[in-house]
């Protein structure tokens, strides 16, 4: 047991709003002092990790956080790179806009395509999903691919993404594949460096969903 381990009794239904009160005062602690509308992000992929770096490391377009609640309200649908960050996001609170989640890395054409073409499925995946009639947030939080192929239809002129949450975890082409979208002119929200993940994604979807 760590020597400052103290118990600390809190009722279940007050668990959410004394983790975020802790946040607020280790932020504090750090010198950091969150305002504005990122302030509710931050804490919430703090909240998720426990890894009050992300205070430093995410970097959002401008006007961002209204600018992808916006999208939602006028029924933006969500698209992910895995079904893990699909299951992590609040589909019904999503639905009261008339959005969706989608994630089309384990359908068979996808992976069937992937295989034929030598590409990633996270390749072929945001190429079909470039192809719904809908305004899309992307939230991309595994495959650096996915974002290199939304830049690619980009330069391409092929498809304009409304929304690009950017935070793929890893080491291989992670890093490049963040700036490229922070140098886009797509409105994102992007965790600079390796770290992220798909729950990291569904935490900033939930955040903007529940900011609403």
């Amino acid at each position: 047991m760590e020597k400052n381990a103290v118990f600390e009794y809190v009722k279940p239904e007050e668990i959410e709003k004394r983790s975020f009160e802790i946040i607020t005062e280790e932020l504090k602690d750090k010198g950091i002092v969150l305002t504005g509308d990122t302030a509710s992000v931050i804490k919430r992929v703090i909240h998720t990790s426990a890894d009050f770096s992300y205070a430093e490391s995410l970097f959002f377009s401008e006007n961002a956080v209204s600018k992808a609640r916006d999208l939602i309200r006028n029924g933006a649908h969500i698209v992910t790179d895995t079904n893990m960050a699909l299951s992590g996001i609040n589909k019904k609170r999503l639905a009261m806009y008339g959005g969706e989640v989608h994630c089309f890395m384990a359908d068979e054409d996808v992976a069937h395509e992937a295989k034929e073409r030598g590409v990633t499925r996270a390749t072929v995946s945001m190429e079909h999903a470039a192809k719904l009639d809908k305004r899309i947030i992307f939230a991309i939080g595994n495959a650096p691919t996915a974002l290199i192929t939304l830049n690619q239809l980009i330069e391409d002129k092929v498809f304009i993404p409304d929304f690009i949450i950017g935070v793929p975890v890893g080491f291989v082409n992670v890093v490049y594949s963040k700036e490229l979208i922070i140098n886009g002119n797509v409105p994102y929200i992007v965790n600079r460096g390796r770290k992220g993940g798909s729950n990291i994604a569904a935490a900033i979807c939930n955040a903007l969903l529940y900011g609403m």
